[in-house]
């Protein structure tokens, strides 16, 4: 089975219809209630949803350095391999083709079942029409890395056009209460609640740097790439904020404790009793496109891993016709489902790849300074706005996120632990068996 390179065939629209596309997926509808259920300011949840928003950025602005110094497919991983070495890239490989993305897919899959059974009137088990989805779009991301940017730009657009109206209507139809705004913090309850709220926005938040993995296919890398990391984190960010001020102006944060997910309520507020399916029917687009670009990424990376010599040949292969890693992606199907079947809800799939993700978000930022001093000769089409400034601060504010996560809960964290942990013995494993078949 040849390995060859993918073509360079995505446009800066297509890439970052990718990256808005996977950020603005199931979060957005399920985060706010959960956040509702620790805090009771609505004023100090807006200002940790543009706190999240901010530390993205400070991610994105370092990460576009890195992507145009070199724009490979594989994003994160490329990073750790070139500042740490093949042991520590391996380890991310591992950790990410076997937890992370799965975790990551099946996650929002998930609420898209749910909605699904809301907007059909059914009550199918969840994991079937999960796995549904992900075959289709799975299949799509086969057919052609055109027409999964295209699928991607549209199923964007409609997500991005409906939050945009959940954004305006509440003004224009007369129905904002800005009463709804205010709010006290009991002392001590930022403290106690920081750690699962901010888990959450930062889920929401997830997928700014995804686009990274698509790299390789991207037209003109050094000049589009920079663009997408810092205007999609930026629009989204935007967006987000505004989204949750209206969250808030039409719903009470009261009544949004208890509920799986705001968007009936939303949609109640605005249209009346029979938005109901309106808000399911939203929720499916929103999700669907997520999910399609979060397998378009992760599949590059154990490509790219394959091709590296890190992983087995055969997950390098790209399909003769339509030029996609193919492989990789009826690999990532497959993982994807076990998640599905064996770790059904979604707090469970969103916890394990925020934490998963976070702790080598840190690591691939800290490879700027690496670089910066074993290649300096490179040249760099981007330099990160405000280093070393901005690189320190996310890798503090992402290493602090991964600390705080195992201290608040280390029992639960220990299974992720214990698996990017196996993942070093694996490495020299492999090794020790690749030097044996090419001797």
């Amino acid at each position: 089975m040849p390995s060859t390179e993918l073509p360079r065939r995505i446009t800066v629209w297509g890439a970052a219809a990718v990256q808005v596309g996977i950020i603005i997926g199931s979060g957005i509808f399920r985060t706010p209630p959960q956040i509702a259920g620790h805090l009771a300011s609505p004023i100090v949840i807006l200002a940790l949803w543009l706190a999240g928003g901010v530390l993205a950025l400070l991610g994105a602005l370092t990460y576009a350095e890195l992507a145009t110094l070199h724009p490979q497919s594989g994003g994160v991983y490329v990073f750790l391999r070139e500042a740490y070495g093949r042991c520590v890239a391996f380890v991310f490989g591992w950790s990410y083709m076997l937890v992370a993305k799965p975790l990551a897919a099946a996650g929002i899959a998930v609420v898209f079942a749910e909605h699904l059974n809301t907007l059909l009137g059914t009550t199918w088990d969840v994991r079937w029409p999960t796995i549904g989805m992900l075959a289709l779009l799975t299949a799509i991301n086969i057919r052609g890395v055109v027409l999964s940017a295209g699928v991607a730009a549209l199923l964007t657009g409609l997500k991005f056009a409906a939050l945009s109206a959940i954004v305006i209507l509440p003004w224009v139809t007369d129905r904002a209460n800005l009463a709804n705004l205010s709010g006290s913090l009991e002392p001590g309850s930022l403290a106690k609640a920081l750690v699962p709220v901010f888990a959450g926005i930062m889920w929401t938040y997830d997928g700014w740097s995804d686009v990274g993995a698509i790299a390789g296919e991207i037209k003109d890398p050094q000049r589009n790439l920079p663009r997408v990391f810092v205007l999609g984190t930026l629009a989204t960010t935007l967006l987000y904020v505004l989204v949750n001020i209206a969250f808030f102006v039409l719903i009470p944060l009261e009544k949004m404790r208890g509920s799986e997910t705001v968007a009936p309520a939303v949609f109640t507020a605005l249209l009346g009793p029979a938005a109901g399916l309106a808000a399911a029917a939203l929720v499916i687009v929103s999700t669907s496109g997520s999910t399609h670009g979060s397998i378009m990424t992760g599949a590059r990376v154990t490509y790219q891993q394959s091709r590296d010599g890190l992983l087995f040949a055969f997950l390098s292969g790209v399909h003769p016709r339509w030029q996609t890693p193919w492989v990789a992606l009826s690999v990532q199907f497959g993982l994807s489902c076990l998640a599905t079947i064996f770790v059904k809800t979604f707090e469970k799939l969103a916890g394990g790849f925020v934490f998963t993700m976070w702790v080598w978000y840190a690591l691939a930022a800290a490879a700027i300074f690496v670089l910066r001093h074993t290649q300096a000769e490179r040249p760099r089409p981007y330099r990160c706005w405000g280093y070393p400034v901005v690189p320190a601060v996310f890798v503090l504010a992402a290493a602090g996120m991964t600390v705080v996560t195992i201290a608040d809960d280390w029992k639960g964290t220990l299974v992720w632990v214990g698996i990017m942990a196996a993942g070093v013995p694996a490495y020299f494993v492999w090794s020790s068996l690749r030097r044996l078949t090419i001797a």
